[in-house]
């Protein structure tokens, strides 16, 4: 998808498309933190239908004392992948993440939002790749990520038609 398809409003049939989400925290009041993100996304982004049980997870990339809690949510939303990438950072930010991981070097942070899927779109610009590249190599990501997927054949191809 190019950048200027990325940037638009999606024209979405019935109440939009679907956003699968990624969320994690591994500082402060994970719990809280999560709920706080779950409640600005519904604002921000979209309708909130599923979240996931919270999981406790140890670091993925990195060594820290500090376990995180991992979650996921599907959102309905008519936000094109590139609005849904700046509310999630957005987000982030409001919730006190200060630093942003590169080149594979992670850090502990109070919340991580990662777009995981929407819909079948492929999105590859230099700012957003979806589907998600690194998702299947993350059991915090896939275990929280299946539990709300839909038994359906539009949710199996979301995760078999990635590549």
């Amino acid at each position: 998808m190019s950048e200027s398809k990325a940037n638009k409003r999606l024209p979405l049939k019935g109440d939009g498309g679907s956003l699968y989400l990624s969320l994690g925290s591994n500082l402060g009041d994970r719990e809280q933190m999560l709920h706080r993100a779950i409640a600005l996304i519904g604002e921000r982004i979209g309708t909130v239908q599923r979240v996931s049980s919270f999981i406790e997870t140890e670091p993925w990339g990195f060594q820290s004392e500090h376990p995180f809690l991992n979650a996921a949510c599907l959102v309905l939303t008519t936000l094109s992948p590139e609005q849904c990438l700046k509310e999630t950072q957005r987000i982030e930010r409001e919730l006190g993440r200060t630093t942003k991981s590169k080149d594979g070097i992670y850090h502990d942070r109070p919340i991580d939002i990662d777009l995981l899927l929407y819909d079948n779109l492929k999105v590859s610009t230099p700012t957003l790749t979806l589907p998600h590249p690194r998702m299947e190599e993350r059991d915090f990501v896939m275990v929280p990520l299946r539990e709300i997927m839909a038994a359906s054949e539009d949710s199996e191809d979301c995760l078999n038609n990635k590549g």
